[in-house]
C-alpha cells in the first residue's frame, strides 16, 4: 500500500499549491495561535477553496474553544480535524467531522492502549515528546516504539525530513507521514524543493 504524505504547517497559497505539484495528499492548517506556522480562518478558507478533488485539508487545533472549532469548518470547510491537546474522545467526536489524533510520544504512552481509547478516531498520528510544545518539535521519537500491528493506523511525524523519511517508511510502514519543518525554508514558509525531495523518498521507498 502506498505511503500518504501530508504537508502540515501551510500559510501560503504558493506552498499549497507546490505541495499539491509535487503529490501530496493532504494539507495540514494550524489553528493554534501560538505557533508559528498559525494561519487565520478567513486565508485558509481562500486557500482551500482553491484545492483540487481528493486533496484532503486538515485542520490542526490545540485545545481550541468549540464555537471557534465549528466556525473553521463552518467557514474553510476542513476535510478532517486533527487534536493536539489534552481533548478526550468525546470532545473530539462532538464536531460531526471525521479527526484523527496525536499523540506525543512521552516515555509512558503506550500506543495501543491509546488507539483503543481513540478508536473512534480516523488514525493516530504520532510525534515526539517535548515539554510545552505540542507538536512541530523538530525532534525524532525512537519508532521502534510503535507496534507493527498499529502501523496500519499511523500518520508518522516527528523530525522527518528529505534525508531520513526513506529509512522510517521501510522501518514502520505507515499509513501516512506527516511533515511541516522538515521541509520549510524558515517557520510557516515552505521550500518547494525540499517537498519535492521528501514525496520523491516517499515514494521510493515504498517501491
Amino acid at each position: 500500500m502506498r505511503t500518504r504524505v501530508k504537508i502540515c504547517g501551510i500559510t501560503r497559497e504558493r506552498d499549497a499549491m507546490s505541495a499539491v505539484e509535487h503529490g501530496a495528499d493532504a494539507l495540514g492548517f494550524v489553528f493554534y495561535e501560538s505557533s508559528p506556522r498559525h494561519i487565520s480562518v478567513q486565508r485558509a478558507g481562500e486557500i482551500v477553496r482553491k484545492l483540487p478533488p481528493f486533496v484532503t485539508s486538515v485542520a490542526l487545533f490545540v485545545d481550541a474553544d468549540p464555537d471557534y472549532i465549528a466556525r473553521v469548518v463552518d467557514q474553510v470547510g476542513v476535510d478532517l480535524l486533527q487534536f493536539h491537546g489534552s481533548e478526550n474522545p468525546e470532545s473530539c467526536i462532538a464536531h460531526g467531522r471525521p479527526w484523527i489524533r496525536a499523540l506525543a510520544m512521552k516515555p509512558a504512552v503506550d500506543p495501543l492502549a491509546e488507539a483503543a481509547r481513540f478508536a473512534a478516531a480516523r488514525g493516530l498520528l504520532l510525534d515526539a515528546y517535548r515539554p510545552g510544545v505540542p507538536g512541530g518539535t523538530g525532534a525524532c521519537f525512537d519508532w521502534e516504539r510503535i507496534p507493527p500491528e498499529l502501523a496500519p493506523r499511523v500518520v508518522l511525524a516527528g523530525g522527518l525530513n528529505p534525508s531520513n523519511v526513506a529509512e522510517a517508511v521501510q522501518r514502520v510502514q505507515p499509513y501516512a507521514v506527516d511533515v511541516s519543518g522538515g521541509v520549510e525554508a524558515a517557520k510557516g514558509i515552505k521550500d518547494p524543493e525540499k517537498i519535492r525531495l521528501f514525496i520523491h523518498e516517499v515514494r521510493r521507498a515504498g517501491k
